[in-house]
């Protein structure tokens, strides 16, 4: 300070002499203007003086002044570096090369007890290596961990290349993000949760015992979520609205909802167990918004089947549980109700467009075909849009084209988006995905849209139909449109080449009535063969081509068991017109192999692999490919999978087949 008061001073007294210069140059102008020779040497001698002065204010005090400034610098630098020592930031200099050349008293009573000396910063954070710092451009952050500490770095450079200096500061975020993290676990998610055979276990039970089967479902629930320190609220006889902790979601994430478990213990002599469906909102930026997310979590639960929960936030959908088959509903009110209000939207429509997924099956076919007679009894112009036809339906549709079928019944996807306008509507069978629709432009430009299928929903899903009739306790969707051609009007009569088509369809997804088949899929067989279906033409269209046979044969001779339970094979598809339908006919066959929970066939076909998955009633195959972009049924499921080899696909599957079981999903 005294320094700086004394370099201030002689600052000062330097510029107040400066005015007298100032004062004789005014002087000797004035002389000059004066007459004569007198104002002309009063002028020079004045000019003459202030040179004198200036000569003798410069070289007089310069030497006093410099020592003044140069006192200040060395005062003030003394200064800069006890505040940088005493800062409350912990602070350090360190070379290009990682060494750290100097620390102030903050970074080192931040490390004290931890490895105090050390001379290279990368020995303290070994990912700040010497070479990463190269790539540090003026200033960058990282967040890091030194043993229980939570460090914010900061790494600024200065200089050139050669003699380049980083500063790094230390920021101390541990109390910061663990109270961050605590508001965290403490924000509230909302959950419905329904059960979802309510009234079926209701009826297995005698009347006098049902009070206490609700009882005993109430007091299981309810001691479940208490533990969880819950708000539980029963809405209805078989749905709940709950609200908890993050904390506590994480807490049934880890334990993968065992109350799904729990609550198929109670059994007061009822013959059916009871299954729950959870949806939980988490994430939301409102509660409203948690209530919503809460909402579409339980659709998806219950449109997959049931017996799950699904957790919906802003990122994404994760699923949990799903290990039972779902049950079949006996009664066809749903199926009923959405028939009828199939009638009234296609009353106020002109045209229909109808399409199922790529690569058609007999499936997708049938049901596109029992659309197609629904609208023509209704008197409406309807088109199929099937682009590309492979073998597996070629013989079924040749019945179709010319005699007394239009020639428009079977248009491509550019035909069908010339025609489409505002009076005409979507129909989508046999599948919910927009990725993998036969025609995907056509389902952006419709305005109306209507999807029918009996897969279960998974994340990608068609979001803009305006009905939306997805049973995943049928066994195809030509079973659904059979029982929707039986209710939405007494007109309807199906043709001989139709109904062979849809019985077809159910034959296959069924696999000759061994899989997924109930009283309704044959009550939906019943009225298709009293409507001209015949078995025997039926079987002699899908009669196999000697090379599709020997294909399939060498697909199950070279099939590898995996994990004792797990047959996994790859078919061939050189030389074969449908290579991906003989590969799903493989995994069929192979699960007449004793011991075999599931099987998995590979097929590679136009640059990608084509995976075939089947099971009978132990492993959820369709939790098993949607770990690999897929989906489908429980037991019959498939996936695509771009840019792999055959060899890499299978490597995945068994990859995944570990992660299941050790997670106990299988």
């Amino acid at each position: 300070m005294k320094e700086e008061k004394k370099a201030q001073e002689l600052l000062q007294s330097y510029l107040r002499w400066a005015l007298i210069p100032a004062v004789l140059s005014v002087a000797a102008a004035i002389a000059l203007l004066l007459p004569g020779r007198h104002g002309r040497r009063g002028a020079a001698f004045m000019l003459l003086v202030i040179l004198v002065f200036c000569l003798r204010l410069y070289f007089g005090s310069r030497k006093h002044i410099l020592r003044a400034m140069v006192s200040y610098a060395v005062a003030t630098d003394a200064l800069q570096k006890r505040l940088s020592d005493d800062l409350d930031v912990a602070y350090a200099l360190m070379d290009r090369g990682g060494t750290l050349v100097w620390q102030n008293r903050a970074w080192k009573r931040l490390l004290k007890g931890r490895r105090l000396h050390m001379g290279r910063l990368e020995e303290l954070f070994p990912e700040l290596m010497a070479t990463r710092l190269t790539e540090v451009g003026e200033c960058e952050d990282f967040h890091l961990k030194l043993d229980e500490l939570r460090l914010r770095v900061r790494v600024t450079r200065t200089g050139e290349a050669m003699d380049r200096i980083f500063a790094v500061y230390l920021y101390d975020e541990t109390a910061l993000l663990a109270l961050q993290e605590e508001n965290d676990s403490r924000q509230m998610v909302a959950g419905l949760l329904y059960l979802d055979n309510y009234e079926e276990a209701m009826e297995s039970v005698d009347e006098v015992r049902r009070s206490l089967l609700t009882a005993m479902i109430d007091r299981k629930i309810v001691r479940c979520f208490d533990a969880l320190h819950a708000i539980i609220r029963k809405l209805e006889k078989d749905k709940y609205f709950f609200v908890i902790e993050r904390q506590y979601l994480y807490t049934l994430q880890e334990s993968q909802f065992d109350i799904l478990e729990q609550v198929k213990t109670v059994n007061i002599g009822n013959e059916m167990r009871i299954t729950l469906s959870i949806g939980i909102g988490d994430g939301g930026e409102s509660y409203d918004q948690c209530y919503e997310f809460a909402r579409q979590a339980i659709d998806m639960a219950l449109g997959r089947g049931g017996d799950q929960a699904v957790v919906k936030n802003a990122e994404g959908i994760r699923y949990y549980g799903g290990k039972s088959n779902s049950k079949e509903k006996t009664t066809r009110v749903k199926a009923r109700v959405k028939a009828h209000a199939f009638r009234e939207l296609l009353e106020n429509k002109d045209r229909l467009f109808i399409m199922g997924h790529k690569m058609m099956d007999i499936d997708s076919l049938g049901s596109a075909i029992g659309v197609w007679r629904i609208a023509q009894t209704m008197e409406k112009r309807a088109h199929i849009v099937a682009s590309v036809v492979n073998s597996s339906v070629g013989p079924m549709m040749k019945r179709f084209t010319g005699g007394e079928y239009p020639e428009d019944m079977f248009i491509s996807e550019e035909k069908a988006l010339e025609l489409l306008d505002e009076g005409s509507v979507l129909v989508v069978v046999d599948t919910n995905r927009p990725s993998i629709v036969e025609a995907p432009k056509l389902l952006e430009a419709a305005k109306t849209v209507v999807v029918l299928d009996h897969h279960r929903q998974s994340q990608d899903y068609i979001k803009n139909a305006q009905l939306s009739y997805v049973e995943t306790s049928a066994s195809s969707a030509c079973e659904m449109v059979s029982e929707i051609v039986q209710y939405i009007s007494d007109n309807v009569k199906l043709r001989a080449a139709e109904a062979d088509a849809m019985y077809a369809g159910i034959v296959i997804d069924t696999h000759n009535f061994m899989n997924q088949s109930g009283v309704r899929t044959f009550e939906a067989a019943a009225f298709l063969r009293r409507n001209g279906a015949d078995v025997t033409r039926v079987r002699k269209l899908f009669r196999e081509k000697l090379e599709d046979y020997r294909a399939k044969a060498e697909a199950i001779h070279n099939a590898e068991i995996y994990r004792e339970h797990f047959a996994i094979s790859i078919c061939p598809s050189e030389g074969l017109e449908s290579p991906t339908v003989i590969g799903a006919q493989a995994a069929n066959d192979l699960l007449d192999i004793v011991g075999i929970k599931a099987s998995i066939v590979l097929t590679e076909y136009e640059e990608k692999v084509y995976v075939s998955a089947r099971s009978i009633d132990e492993v959820n195959v369709q939790v098993m490919l949607e770990k690999l972009g897929g989906g489908g049924h429980r037991t019959i499921a498939g996936a695509q999978l771009p840019g792999v080899t055959a060899e890499d696909a299978a490597a995945k599957i068994r990859a995944v087949i570990d992660e299941m079981l050790e997670k106990g999903e299988i």
